[in-house]
């Protein structure tokens, strides 16, 4: 198996448990050192470590709250004494709340824009500080929802948009320290917290469907993740790889 990833040390924010998980694992397998940030999942996040480093891999879980600027410097710093330059982050950690426009409050919509837009900002700027002369990828997990906009989760909707327009705008600013700014938009992945919302009975209705495809699982976005964090995709920065019918037909 070529390893492409070989030699180059990987952030996954949000790492401990579904698709982060899945996508910390899946670089590891392709040679990568990664990175396993959690913020209060410990236990999660050393077993994807154990997982890891059992089969062969490096990689080391850090505690960090991304959206706080203090511990995303921390979580930088200590990613750079462990495994020295930085190639690859991955914007994962966010989370989803379900409402309404008749039940959206403050607290509703600033925990979710400050995670999921937030921390992705504060992560982003801490690690152009770590990417070495050649540059590297930094990849934004955003979801179909941007462009599908179910309702009940507008201000859901609304971050992962924004998470859209920070990608494009990123890879422009970014171009000229050699970093590629780019974003995967899954469908229908089927995760705890997903199903924890309820929110798969709506996906499951015949509209959604004609959009989604068919229940993913973490493991189908991975591979996105991986060529975008790889030399295979050196000319791709600014897009979005969408992965709505990824699932479809199983």
């Amino acid at each position: 198996m070529v390893r492409r990833l070989g030699g180059k040390v990987a952030v996954v924010t949000g790492a401990s448990r579904g698709i982060g998980a899945s996508i910390a694992k899946h670089l590891a397998a392709e040679g990568a050192s990664v990175v396993v940030n959690y913020r209060s999942g410990r236990t999660d996040a050393e077993g994807v470590v154990a997982q890891i480093t059992e089969s062969g891999g490096e990689a080391i879980a850090v505690k960090a709250n991304v959206t706080i600027q203090s511990e995303v410097e921390g979580l930088f710093a200590a990613t750079a004494a462990a495994y020295g330059d930085l190639n690859v982050v991955v914007n994962n950690a966010g989370m989803y709340k379900a409402g309404r426009l008749s039940t959206i409050t403050e607290e509703h919509f600033h925990s979710q824009f400050t995670l999921n837009v937030l921390g992705l900002i504060l992560v982003s700027k801490e690690a152009v500080k770590y990417f070495g002369p050649a540059g590297g990828s930094i990849i934004n997990i955003s979801s179909i929802v941007s462009r599908l906009t179910p309702p009940g989760s507008a201000v859901y909707n609304a971050t992962k948009a924004a998470v859209d327009a920070l990608t494009l705008t990123f890879a422009k600013e970014l171009a000229p320290l050699k970093i590629r700014v780019n974003s995967v938009n899954p469908g229908l992945i089927e995760t705890e917290g997903l199903r924890s919302t309820g929110f798969i009975a709506y996906l499951r209705t015949t509209a959604a469907r004609g959009s989604l495809g068919c229940l993913g699982q973490p493991r189908d976005v991975a591979p996105a993740v991986a060529f975008l964090a790889s030399e295979d995709a050196d000319s791709i920065s600014g897009e979005t790889i969408g992965l709505a019918n990824m699932a479809r037909g199983r």
